[in-house]
């Protein structure tokens, strides 16, 4: 039967913070390797017989996403936007309702973007097997075979062996840790992945007989679909009216036919920064490095240096991330706190949160450099044939400055070309837009003068991308 993968990417990746943030959490990261989490997850497919992925994400990660799947090379099967968070059952409705839409009825391999999978090998001969019994109709989750006691996990207790699996014989939420010694010790437990395989017809079958009201909620969704450039958008009205639940609790544990499969491939859902340090390549001091990095007896430390010289002396055991705006210092034993920090920004409603100081638009990005009273200068990067809105702002002038490429200018009723060292003064007020004609990236510095220099201080009068608020 043929697989359509289902690439999950609506999480936040709170316990990673200050590297993922709410506009751009962990599976949009390069956290090991060349590739961010979302392109592993889809690099990994390669040698599996499978029809394009579809994705399901949030509104305001559509960009990213569609982004970094073009920067592969592949195809997908369409981006579906979910205009709130529901959890998985939802999600995975919205997709299996549209993988049988013409009539078809593919298996849907389930999986996370933000998971980390060492041996690619193991992960699709566990895929085949699965592939086996999910042609007999049966939903299959694919079980973790644990190396160690795990808490941050919950569990499945296999139950009777069936073919190359076994039938669940119960859920398990995380445990503590000497009920966690006892799980991996008994051989009968696996950590759960939450990815998995079955038929998109059986799925809404089990979804309907035991949670009608998601069931009904999905469908009524799906019934309004708007599809705008790479994106499936479907009725915001009926998807908010979805109850928000995890396929484990409204399918998983309820279906009669639920198998697991052992996989053994390198799992981790890097859920924090003691895995990212689990999984990452250390030296001879356990150490593990990214950025320009000096230390002088250091150990098993992580450190992640986005723009500045990082020195560590006589430390062992930390986790040191400097980005452009923050610097968290936690100890490794410790690191899975970050999230009271992130819960306590949220609280003063600081902008950490959700905003890197580098924020990436279809576009291009910007780096906002710097900023004062009145001021505002931003380092913009507008990709070669990009252009962003025709636009207006009724409280700030801007100075564009370019520093290396090509900009086509249309400023009020004139259209000009700059190139480097050149610039332009646009007047508050005066409708004007940026456009890169060339082959090369555009860099540009912007000043921006007023009273307010809000991001939501604009008026657009045309837009490529289709947005409606925001730069």
């Amino acid at each position: 039967m043929t697989i359509t993968p289902i690439i999950m990417a609506g999480g936040s990746g709170t316990r990673l913070w200050p590297l993922s943030r709410g506009n751009y959490p962990k599976q949009f990261l390069t956290l090991s390797g060349q590739q961010t989490m979302l392109q592993n997850t889809i690099t990994r497919l390669k040698g599996l017989e499978h029809t394009p992925a579809m994705l399901i994400c949030n509104e305001e990660h559509r960009f990213i996403a569609a982004e970094q799947i073009r920067q592969l090379g592949v195809k997908h099967s369409g981006i579906f936007l979910e205009p709130v968070g529901r959890n998985t059952a939802p999600a995975i409705a919205l997709a299996a309702f549209k993988a049988t839409e013409q009539g078809q009825d593919p298996l849907l391999l389930v999986l996370a973007a933000d998971h980390v999978i060492d041996d690619v090998n193991a992960f699709q001969q566990s895929v085949a097997k699965a592939a086996e019994l999910a042609a007999q109709d049966k939903l299959v989750t694919f079980g973790i075979v644990g190396n160690k006691p795990e808490t941050g996990y919950g569990y499945i207790k296999r139950g009777q062996q069936f073919q190359s699996g076994f039938v669940v014989d119960s859920f398990v939420e995380k445990p503590d840790l000497a009920t966690a010694q006892q799980y991996i010790q008994s051989g009968d437990y696996y950590w759960n992945s939450g990815m998995f395989l079955f038929k998109a017809s059986r799925y809404l079958t089990e979804l309907k007989a035991f949670r009608p009201d998601i069931y009904a909620a999905c469908e009524a969704a799906m019934q309004v679909q708007n599809n705008d450039l790479d994106f499936i958008r479907v009725d915001k009205a009926a998807f908010e009216a979805c109850p928000d639940e995890s396929i484990d609790y409204a399918v998983m544990e309820q279906t009669q036919d639920a198998v697991v499969v052992p996989m053994d491939a390198g799992w981790s859902d890097v859920g924090g920064f003691a895995a990212l340090w689990d999984v990452s390549e250390k030296d001879n001091n356990g150490n593990v490095f990214k950025g320009d990095v000096k230390a002088v007896d250091t150990k098993n430390t992580l450190v992640f240096g986005e723009d500045k010289l990082v020195a560590t002396v006589g430390v062992e055991n930390l986790v040191i991330v400097n980005t452009k705006d923050a610097v968290l210092v936690a100890h490794k034993d410790h690191s899975q706190h970050v999230k009271a920090i992130v819960n306590q920004l949220k609280s003063e409603q600081r902008s950490e949160v959700t905003f890197h100081r580098e924020v990436y638009r279809p576009w291009g990005q910007y780096d906002s450099i710097d900023n004062g009273e009145r001021f505002q200068v931003k380092r913009i990067t507008v990709k070669p044939g990009a252009k962003l809105s025709v636009q207006m702002h009724h409280h700030r002038a801007e100075h564009w400055i370019v520093v290396s490429g090509t900009a086509k200018v249309t400023n009020g009723d004139k259209e000009i070309l700059l190139t480097e060292n050149q610039s332009t003064y646009i007047p508050v007020g005066v409708i004007h837009a940026l456009e890169n004609p060339g082959k090369m990236p555009l860099e540009l510095i912007e000043v921006q003068s007023g009273s307010y220099l809000g991001e939501d201080d604009i008026v657009r009068f045309e837009d490529r991308y289709g947005r409606v608020e925001g730069k």
